[in-house]
């Protein structure tokens, strides 16, 4: 099997323009799979706009949204190399992942400018030569992720990409000494997404509820199959166990993932006469 990960996106626009693909409780957005289809082109299109080239790695240091699916994908689209990060990490634990993976281009959230800010202040400790902040005010050297991607082409950029080219590299936790990149190739990314949606109740039309954040397979994984399967994202920002179950109620959320830990803070929050539940399987 050889595909272009990011082309799964341009399908599922085709086949289902007007289906609900994610929606933001955190700044009341909704976007059809047309929509997201084309902000992840204009996305891919502005990084190829800025130079960036098949096999070129792009760091996402983003929270929850809409902005984090639509890079992911267009990423793919053009053969680049997508490094999710852990925005938990200081400074010091993200130059070396970085500089590890060799990320040219930096897209992150503005929550974590000041973050941004201190790795640049590091000079040639990392190798980016590209900083684009999503919200807030983007500073000076800094391009701000709306006017980038907004000013470029919505049309599908075409790049031959090989089932064997890297889709993305997933940092371990390096809890017994440093992170290791894991490489995705597109063909393991499509049979993950495949074994997925074949061995799971997992399947079109469903709502899915995503409190899990993206930098970790574990979320990331789940939400690929989304676009695969034909499923409605509920992106959570960050986890909320008493929002989490207004949305199962409100979206009709039919599917979620969650750990352990996440499932005793609902239970702890729990009010059956209020907290409607029915839709999820």
């Amino acid at each position: 099997m050889s595909e272009n990960v990011g082309q799964l996106l341009s399908k599922r626009a085709y086949r289902a323009p007007d289906m609900p693909a994610v929606f933001e409780p955190a700044v009341d957005r909704r976007l059809t799979y047309r929509e997201l289809e084309g902000r992840s082109n204009q996305v891919a299109n502005a990084l190829v706009g800025g130079g960036v080239a098949k096999g070129d790695r792009v760091g996402l240091l983003l929270m929850n949204g809409s902005e984090f699916v639509e890079s992911f994908f267009a990423v793919a689209k053009i053969g680049a190399v997508n490094v999710p990060l852990n925005w938990r990490l200081v400074a010091d634990e993200l130059e070396f992942i970085l500089k590890d993976a060799g990320v040219t281009v930096l897209v992150f959230s503005g929550e974590f400018a000041e973050l941004a800010a201190e790795l640049r202040g590091r000079g040639d400790k990392t190798d980016i030569t590209t900083w684009i902040q999503q919200g807030g005010d983007a500073g000076d050297g800094v391009v701000d992720y709306d006017d980038w991607m907004g000013s470029a082409s919505a049309e599908l950029p075409v790049v031959e990409v090989d089932g064997d080219d890297l889709c993305f590299i997933m940092y371990t936790s390096g809890t017994t000494g440093l992170p290791k990149g894991v490489m995705h190739t597109h063909d393991t990314v499509l049979w993950a997404n495949l074994t997925l949606c074949t061995t799971t109740d997992f399947h079109q039309g469903d709502v899915f509820l995503n409190a899990l954040p993206l930098f970790h397979v574990g979320a990331l994984t789940p939400v690929l199959g989304c676009v695969f399967g034909g499923v409605t994202m509920v992106l959570l920002r960050a986890f909320d166990p008493a929002q989490s179950w207004e949305l199962i109620g409100a979206e009709h959320v039919t599917t979620t993932l969650m750990v352990p830990a996440m499932l005793q803070f609902m239970l702890a929050v729990h009010e059956p006469s209020k907290h409607d539940a029915s839709s999820l399987r």
